[in-house]
């Protein structure tokens, strides 16, 4: 199988107040249309290292190899560009913008890149919605929609640059099981019919062990590798 992202020696450190080693040795593959939650108690890492791999930290050592192109040692520029263009982010809190509907949300990241004109990013906008059973919903202010309706929102957002993966923190934790489950679904949906990569960090146990195979984290070190 083709590796939508590798991680190899991965090592992080916290200075203050003190020098504290948070991530050790970390190594690892995730093949392309993979669901693969990292999963551990707060505090072992896993959102450290989930920020790692988004791109946004780069103080530290190891390399990172994202649908092949290794992405350790690109400027802040180019990263900034490769994340708009190859990487979803969805995360615990939705971050929507509660005075835009939820079509204007979904489009800002189009809008951003400047792949498509004005009209072309609301029709692409329109069918991630549609996708995610929120099309009635487009022209509604964000601010005014459920918790699980602006979580899907987010997704949908996330999906509007066609990335080849997705990066979840917390993506249910403010969710009741419903909405959890329903997330669970559009993950896996997007996995393994849309080839989409999914790496979810989530303290969920019921939303993580349905998924293709589990990260578990423990004091900065993979406790269950990859296989």
């Amino acid at each position: 199988m083709t590796a939508a992202l590798t991680a190899e020696n991965l090592n992080k450190y916290f200075h203050e107040p003190e020098e504290f080693r948070v991530l050790q040795d970390i190594s690892f593959n995730i093949n392309k249309g993979e669901f693969v939650p990292i999963i551990g108690k707060s505090g072992c890492g896993k959102s450290t290292l989930l920020y790692l791999l988004s791109t946004m930290d780069t103080d530290y050592t190891g390399l990172i190899t994202i649908n092949g192109q290794q992405v350790t040692g690109l400027s802040q520029n180019d990263l900034a560009l490769f994340r708009n263009r190859h990487i979803g982010f969805v995360f615990q809190f939705h971050f929507l913008l509660p005075e835009f509907t939820a079509l204007e949300n979904v489009m800002l990241p189009a809008l951003k890149l400047g792949r498509w004109d004005k009209a072309e990013t609301e029709e692409r906008a329109l069918q991630q919605l549609r996708q995610l059973e929120m099309e009635p919903f487009a022209r509604q202010l964000s601010g005014k929609l459920s918790g699980g309706q602006q979580q899907r929102i987010a997704i949908a957002r996330a999906l509007i640059n066609e990335p080849m993966i997705i990066m979840a923190d917390e993506p249910t934790g403010n969710l009741d099981s419903g909405n959890t489950k329903l997330v669970f679904d559009i993950f896996s949906r997007l996995a393994h019919e849309k080839n989409i990569t999914v790496l979810a960090v989530t303290h969920d146990l019921d939303f993580a062990k349905h998924a293709d195979r589990v990260i578990e984290m423990k004091d900065g070190r993979i406790v269950v590798p990859d296989a």
